[in-house]
């Protein structure tokens, strides 16, 4: 008989690292080469860091291609001391594997996404289906719900957006997202700029700041022209970062929360 556990099956070790098993088969290509093949990963979390990454049993591993790194990144991940460069048709990418100290993950080897940090393994698949950025955490859930909830939204004391038709969208560990039909946003207000982000949960986002002012954060507004299809109620509206905007909702205004988006909008320079 199949048993299946009531609680998370997450390790820790001396380290301070997470670890757990994950059901998923999982590959990783550099260009059309595919690096890693494991039915067995292990989703691994760092202390500190929010989101998880892989690690992969040796023998899932093309370690013909890897060499033991020339200018080694140590520093960059948890107590690792050996790392690997990747050498494929000539081209060699510094530091695009490591491995962890810790016993629990002895033969274990993870590498760096490309749309993380920028070397690494370009193009990464959970299954059938490519994924970005990061693993998706499995005790995540990110959600997008239509609502009836009247939102108004303020940033630097001019109503930019007032609507009854909102989608909240909810994620672990983040505020309350409120996304807005761009009928009920005064778009007049708002600049395209030329910044994207990618999430592993919700697609390719596209954003604008307010025009004219100074005082604002840049790219305070943005929007899933393409959401994955789990969160596709959110398809080409508009959010605002809780963090610099006052959102009312339901006649309530919001704390503004602290988060880990926070200090980067703090730190944007003043258009």
């Amino acid at each position: 008989m199949t048993t299946f556990p009531t609680e998370r099956a997450v390790r820790t070790t001396p380290e301070g690292l997470l670890w757990e098993p994950s059901a998923r088969w999982v590959r990783g290509r550099r260009g059309e080469v595919t690096v890693v093949d494991s039915r067995h990963p292990v989703l691994v979390w760092e202390p500190g860091v929010p989101v998880p990454l892989y690690a992969f049993p040796r023998e899932d591993v093309r370690e013909d291609l890897l060499r033991p790194a020339r200018n080694p990144a140590t520093g960059t991940h948890t107590g690792s001391r050996v790392f690997y460069d990747l050498e494929l048709d000539g081209e060699l990418v510094e530091n695009a594997a490591w491995t962890f100290p810790a016993a629990d993950l002895a033969g274990h080897i993870s590498f760096e996404w490309v749309d993380r940090v920028g070397r690494g393994l370009d193009h990464w698949y959970e299954e059938e289906e490519e994924i970005f950025i990061h693993p998706r955490d499995p005790h995540k859930r990110v959600d997008a719900m239509a609502s009836s909830r009247h939102v108004r939204v303020e940033i630097d004391g001019t109503l930019v957006a007032d609507t009854v038709r909102p989608v909240l969208l909810f994620e672990t560990a983040l505020p309350t997202r409120f996304y807005i039909p761009r009928e009920d946003v005064r778009t007049e207000l708002l600049v395209p700029t030329d910044h994207h982000t990618g999430c592993p949960y919700k697609g390719t986002a596209d954003y604008w700041s307010l025009r004219d002012a100074a005082a604002v954060p840049a790219n305070i507004v943005w929007s899933y022209p393409d959401p994955l299809p789990a969160v596709h109620p959110i398809k080409d509206l508009l959010c605002f970062y809780n963090e610099a905007a006052d959102i009312t909702v339901d006649g309530e205004t919001l704390e503004r929360p602290v988060t880990p988006f926070t200090r980067g909008l703090s730190a944007q320079t003043p258009r």
